[in-house]
């Protein structure tokens, strides 16, 4: 099985692989999978909660009381917010994002998914998230699990990354393309 489980290595690593083992003997990975993610949910859409996690500037004090509060209100379980307590007095919140995209990758490899990050201009209906799974699916052959984020800058289309292939059908790729052509015709 070693050979299957994605490595990961770094702070991030170690930290979601701790806490994969810790989910996994507790039988909470599915659990620990929606409460993280419901977190970083509320740092991707706080700027508040973001400068938290993200500034020096705030005492490990400071950010493991706010945290203990937002983690009460939000319901977090046990386990998810002694672990994320501890990466806090550790100071180490900086890294949540990537723990959890880390810990992601391993619950994937555990479930036999295949994870693909989906850049969009705009926030994809769940209606056309499941129309893209569908279509990975039946390219790969594997489960896919979609991870989605949205940047306007990429002006329309899709970037789609899965392991080392990345598909740029991004409106913005298609005019640098253009551009490059022009100059190279005049």
């Amino acid at each position: 099985m070693a050979g299957s489980e994605p490595i990961l290595a770094g702070v991030a690593g170690r930290y979601a692989t701790a806490l994969f083992d810790l989910a996994k003997e507790a039988g909470s990975l599915e659990v620990v999978e929606g409460e993280l993610n419901q977190f970083r949910a509320l740092v991707d859409n706080s700027p508040d909660l973001a400068r938290l996690v993200d500034s020096p500037a705030f005492s490990i004090q400071e950010k493991s009381s706010a945290l203990d509060e937002l983690l009460k209100k939000a319901g977090v379980g046990d386990l998810t917010g002694n672990f994320l307590g501890l990466v806090c007095k550790n100071n180490r919140l900086f890294a949540v994002r990537d723990i959890v995209g880390a810990f992601n990758a391993l619950l994937s490899s555990h479930r036999g998914e295949v994870r693909a990050e989906v850049t969009s201009a705009a926030k994809l209906s769940g209606k056309h998230q499941n129309a893209l799974v569908k279509t990975l699916e039946k390219t790969i052959g594997k489960d896919i699990k979609i991870d989605t984020k949205v940047d306007p800058e990429i002006l329309g289309g899709l970037i789609v990354k899965v392991g080392s292939r990345m598909i740029d059908n991004s409106l913005r790729t298609k005019l640098n393309n253009l551009r490059t052509a022009m100059k190279e015709v005049s």
